[in-house]
């Protein structure tokens, strides 16, 4: 794919400089501005890959290659008899199909649009519109709809009537157009490691995640890089949007990239910079980009370590041309290195030990209590639910880690947490790496500030209204000790919004002995975050030593956390049934599993559980979640908890 500011010339010299100066041990490599992923599917050999890109096309196309470690085999699909997914979207009649590429994109619609033919347009929204139907009707997963989608985005540019991008369209057919339309078969590399791709704003996602190495690639100028693929976003996403003008681009008012704006590029570029958790840090731009070479340089020597800061100069074309390069035609792509500082505001990485027993704190004999009052928490029943576990994990799958309390107390060898609430797993990451007295001071601090008491409603509502605008991690965690029943509650738009705890909410000494027994602990873990819904977990590379434990919302009770008005989604039957099917691809995969769940509560039945279950072991458990209103309104009410596994 002809793509604006593609790496694909300059990938071995980015690798000359990573192995110049990256000579410790790098395991993560993040790509976050990954374009079309050709830089993250040259490194998948050698890193786990993070890779990002705030255009939906193109997370698909990294996705389909990079969190994929093999071809999708579309095994539902051959059960219906579908034994070649691609040949059945290319060759199945689709001549009076259409669409709103049909419509929008091809001559016979009311705009007369030449982006596309007819006869390529029809097949194009014949493979997008069956492709979404596979997914709806639950024949293909996650991983094998963006390997079908990816396969179509790369299809497109052979027969699209364009000189490079889609900014505009030719007024006269180019030969290629005429080309039949084929999907582009993706190689996948297997680098044995889970890798993930986002689709988010950069400088957003810098604050959640972590690794060695950050690569970063951003737009140089002010061509905004949706309207110049706009035809692939609409297609990846088939929203049917309203297109404006002759050319028919989509609206992206609110996608713009501040990279791509003189006024705000810097300040973006430094913030990014300043929030990157990374040792390393390799930036790729250009001699014509808006940023200059001192600017850069200022920045990574403001938030670096300034003595390890490299600039390195490479010729390169902008276009390929028989004509030859004069010298004022010669064009640089400049890469920068630089060796990340830590200062004693950041997260400190801590490294890792196992089976530590020196530790006072962790030789006490009894459960790691979560310094979070989280909603339907398993500390209580740590006892009853361990006895069942496996003794020997490799991974565990904390795939519903809520207050984090399963994943303190299993041992594993690596322990991968997942949330969809992304504010309190940033939270918690962010305990597993920082100086526990930076912790403690930040609290305190905070507290004599806002004058934080069991009576200060005024100070606690200040103190609200000021995470809602900084969002310090540690910030959350200190509201949280004030607020009702010391809970994580949040508004649609993820804003704090739980009410004060009056008479009975405060940062407690055993608050304090709990937070630094839990840091401790998860310390001494090899640990993983993920915030995706459940159905975008990968199960490959797990096997018969790793371990999933699912305490997912429960469809028959009401707690905050699965009513829809929290900022997620609410759990409905949908759910509960895919999450059936994600559980029993598991067990096909040999992978051991075991899920909490309720089988009766307040005089409702969970029929479709009951009836699932009859197939893997249940195990009753007795429980009591003295902090759920629901329990507290009925105390009388039969609750029959248990636990299904399948080993």
């Amino acid at each position: 794919m002809r793509f604006i500011g593609n790496k694909t010339n300059l990938l071995e010299k980015i690798k000359e400089v990573i192995d110049e100066n990256c000579t410790d041990n790098n395991q993560i490599f993040c790509d976050i501005f990954a374009g079309t992923g050709s830089v993250s599917r040259f490194f998948k050999q050698y890193y786990r890959i993070i890779s990002n890109d705030l255009l939906y096309f193109s997370h698909i196309l990294t996705a389909s290659t990079i969190e994929n470690n093999e071809i999708p085999k579309f095994n539902k699909l051959k059960e219906i008899g579908i034994d070649d997914a691609i040949s059945y979207l290319e060759t199945t009649d689709c001549s009076t199909f259409s669409g709103f590429i049909t419509e929008e994109y091809s001559p016979i619609g009311n705009a007369g649009r030449m982006y596309l033919t007819e006869e390529n347009a029809r097949r194009i929204d014949f493979i997008r519109y069956t492709v979404e139907d596979w997914k709806q009707k639950n024949l293909i997963d996650s991983y094998e709809y963006k390997y079908l989608i990816a396969s179509l985005i790369e299809g497109i540019p052979f027969v699209s009537n364009i000189t490079g991008t889609y900014g505009a369209y030719l007024k006269t057919w180019d030969k290629r157009a005429f080309k039949r339309f084929e999907l582009v078969k993706l190689s996948v590399y297997d680098n044995k490691e889970r890798n993930i791709c986002y689709n988010e704003d950069a400088n957003e996602l810098i604050k959640k995640i972590s690794g060695d190495i950050l690569y970063i690639d951003p737009p140089y100028n002010e061509r905004q890089y949706l309207p110049n693929y706009h035809l692939l976003e609409t297609v990846a996403k088939y929203d049917a949007p309203s297109l404006k003008g002759v050319t028919g681009v989509r609206p992206y008012i609110n996608e713009k990239s501040n990279y791509c704006i003189k006024k705000s590029v810097k300040e973006a570029f430094e913030n990014l910079i300043k929030d990157a958790d990374f040792k390393h840090i390799i930036i790729s731009y250009s001699d014509d980009g808006l940023l200059t070479t001192d600017e850069i340089i200022e920045i990574l020597k403001s938030n670096c370590i300034s003595d390890f800061v490299k600039l390195y100069k490479i010729p390169y074309n902008r276009y390929k041309s028989k004509l030859p390069q004069t010298a004022s035609s010669e064009h640089f792509e400049y890469i920068f290195y630089a060796k990340k500082k830590i200062s004693n505001d950041s997260i400190v990485p801590i490294k890792k030990q196992k089976n530590n027993t020196n530790s006072t704190l962790l030789d006490q004999k009894r459960f790691v209590k979560s310094p979070m009052n989280y909603i339907g928490g398993k500390y209580k029943l740590l006892p009853q639910l361990m006895q069942y576990f496996p003794k020997n994990i490799d991974t565990f799958v904390d795939l519903f880690a809520g207050g984090f309390t399963v994943s303190a107390n299993v041992n594993a060898n690596t322990t991968i947490c997942n949330d969809l609430n992304s504010k309190v797993v940033e939270m918690v990451r962010f305990f597993c790496y920082a100086d526990e007295n930076t912790v403690l001071k930040r609290i305190l601090d905070k507290i004599n500030e806002f004058n934080l008491t069991k009576e200060n409603e005024l100070g606690y509502k200040a103190f609200r209204d000021y995470y809602n605008q900084t969002g310090n991690p540690i910030d959350l965690f200190t509201l949280s000790c004030f607020s009702f029943n010391y809970q994580f509650r949040f508004n649609n738009n993820m804003q704090y919004n739980n009410p004060f705890g009056r008479n009975r909410s405060q940062f407690s000494e055993t608050t304090k002995k709990n937070l630094l027994l839990f840091m401790e602990t998860m310390k001494h873990k090899n640990l993983e975050f993920y915030t995706r819904d459940f159905r975008n977990v990968s199960l490959q590379g797990l096997g018969t030593n790793d371990f999933i434990y699912c305490d997912p919302p429960y469809l028959i009770t009401n707690g905050s956390y699965n009513d829809g008005n929290r900022g997620f989604h609410d759990w409905g039957t949908e759910e509960e049934k895919d999450l059936y099917s994600f559980l029993d691809k598991a067990n096909e995969q040999g992978i051991k599993f075991a899920l909490s769940n309720v089988f009766e509560h307040k005089g409702k039945k969970n029929k479709i559980l009951q009836e699932w279950a009859k197939k893997y072991k249940v195990y009753e458990i007795e429980s009591n979640y003295s902090n759920c209103s629901y329990q507290k309104k009925d105390k009388e009410a039969i609750t029959r908890e248990v636990l299904i596994v399948n080993y």
